[in-house]
Formats: C-alpha cells, structure tokens, sequence
C-alpha cells in the first residue's frame, strides 16, 4: 500500500522558502497525481496545488501563484512543494495526497494521505 510522509515544514520570517518533500513508499509514484493542500487552524483542509502523473501543474490557490511550484522526481519517488516569499497567511498544517485519477481540489478524490507537515510564517 502507498505510503506518504511529508518533511520540510519548520517556522520561517515572512518573505523567506520552504521546500516540503513527499516521499512514497510501499508503491510507485508514477502513476499517481499528488496533490498539496493546507489547513491552517479552525479553517478547512483546502487545495494549494496537484502535481499529475505526466508532471503538469495545477494551481488551486490564487494566493500561492508565482510563489509556489510543485514538481516531482518518480525516479526518486519523491513530490516536492517550494514555496518562496512565505506570508503569514500561509501558515498551516501541509499535506501531500495521491490518487490515481487527474488532478482534483477535492480531498474525497485522493486515497492517500500523509501525516501532515506544520509551516509556520513568523517574524
């Protein structure tokens, strides 16, 4: 069974990068879309960005456009997210998903999840 655990997160001051990494275990990425998304406290879990099997980006977050960029690495069966010129509207838990089917904003899509990964944007 896929596994997926995400690395990265920490505490950053405002304009600063982070990059979350996804690692899989267990099963191939390949032909999995994997999808990023944040739930920051008392708010609910919303879609940042997916990544598809092919590579092609999806961007769900106006916010995050031109600062975040999600790529992949099947060799290494590794998805990561790089954000830059973090704002402390992007604090959050961060979570990686897959599915097997397209790139979708809706967690019912994705069958796998990760535990989470805190970023915090603070001076």
């Amino acid at each position: 069974q896929l596994q997926l655990v995400e690395s990265g997160g920490g505490l950053v001051q405002p304009g600063g990068s982070l990059r979350l990494s996804c690692a899989a275990s267990g099963y191939t990425l390949d032909y999995y879309a994997i999808g990023w998304f944040r739930q920051a406290p008392g708010e609910e879990r919303e879609a940042v960005l997916c990544i598809s099997n092919g590579g092609r980006s999806t961007n769900y977050k106006d916010s995050v456009k031109g600062r975040f960029t999600v790529f992949r690495d099947n060799a290494k069966n590794i998805a990561t997210l790089q954000m830059s010129s973090l704002k402390p509207e992007d604090t959050a838990v961060y979570y990686c998903a897959a599915t097997m089917g397209p790139c979708c904003s809706d967690i019912l899509c994705y069958n796998y999840w990760g535990q989470g990964t805190q970023v915090t944007v603070s001076s």
